[in-house]
């Protein structure tokens, strides 16, 4: 990945302009209006045939719309589906290489409001280049985001049968656990510094999907550094500890060495892929699917533990004759 540059080359540049003009004039018939995730407006004379994916889960929700065939560029770590990993790269998603965005003559660009830089996108936006933001933050955002982004490429009926699908599939977790007695849990996204996040995240709809209650639901940022103190303090019966990219079982053992804590004391200490949880695409269901069993078997636990505190009732006096 090349750093960033100053300026873009006179290649790039060229190849941007060409972009801009191609999609200069009035909008047609098959013209494309809509309004992003941060209520920019945005405008296609057609629907988009080149397009740059500046975050893993963008590229997997393209594909997943049935617009994989249009996706010309996209970030590191955009692994799924398969055909996604021969897609040309752009550098990291908090590192874009602007160069290599130009080259590809995109004719839109799908970004990431939280995790790219805001000068990255501007630039593009200042070359011509239109850019769409992703960013949802709840399930139903997630079949709105597939209904969109069909929109933008013209793949309006694939995206809304996947739409429908992730819809009937998440009322059906909801019938079966959202109205269950509430669970406390815990979702650590990072262990150096501590991280979680609050009510407004996408994991936190998918928390209260299953009957979990986020003990650290009320802190204003999205995803706050917290300390130990404040878990001991909250409690949870559950701990969720989902790294970014891979397995860490070692967050999990430290939460074992303090047995006040019901989560650890139960057992309750858990771990989802975090492909299936913490990117902003369809297989969020997969990781809500393992979240609500685990959510579950700590309701068991938790009645098999009040069963074994209640003392048996005492025998009935003997009747006198």
């Amino acid at each position: 990945m090349s750093s960033l540059p100053c300026r873009l080359s006179d290649a790039a540049a060229s190849a941007a302009a060409a972009t801009l003009l191609a999609l200069g004039g009035p909008a047609s018939a098959a013209g494309v209006e809509l309004v992003d995730d941060t209520g920019r407006k945005l405008a296609l004379a057609a629907p988009a045939q080149r397009i740059v994916s500046l975050a893993p889960h963008v590229t997997e929700m393209l594909f997943a719309a049935g617009a994989g065939e249009r996706v010309v560029g996209a970030v590191d770590y955009s692994d799924y589906p398969e055909a996604a990993q021969r897609i040309a790269r752009v550098g990291g998603y908090t590192r874009i290489d602007l160069e290599a965005v130009a080259a590809l003559r995109p004719d839109l660009v799908i970004g990431w409001q939280s995790g790219n830089r805001e000068g990255d996108l501007a630039r593009l936006q200042a070359l011509g280049i239109p850019v769409y933001l992703s960013e949802p933050r709840n399930l139903e955002d997630v079949a709105r985001n597939l209904e969109r982004l069909g929109q933008l490429a013209g793949s309006e009926p694939a995206a809304q049968a996947a739409a429908s699908a992730f819809r009937a599939r998440r009322e059906h977790l909801a019938a079966t656990y959202s109205a269950r007695d509430k669970v406390r849990v815990f979702y650590q996204i990072w262990d150096r510094p501590l991280m979680t996040v609050n009510d407004h995240h996408l994991i936190a709809d998918v928390i209260r999907l299953c009957g979990g209650a986020n003990v650290f639901g009320e802190v204003a940022h999205l995803t706050p550094t917290i300390g130990v103190e404040a878990v001991l303090a909250a409690n949870p019966e559950v701990i969720v500890a989902s790294g970014m990219g891979e397995a860490r079982p070692e967050w999990l053992d430290q939460w074992s060495r303090w047995p006040q804590l019901e989560a650890a004391r139960r057992d309750n200490l858990f771990f989802i892929p975090p492909e299936l949880i913490q990117r902003h695409t369809p297989r969020i269901l997969d990781g809500a699917a393992r979240l609500c069993g685990q959510v579950e078997t700590a309701r068991k636990r938790r009645g098999a533990a009040s069963a074994a505190l209640t003392p048996p009732a005492a025998p009935a006096p003997a009747r006198a004759d």
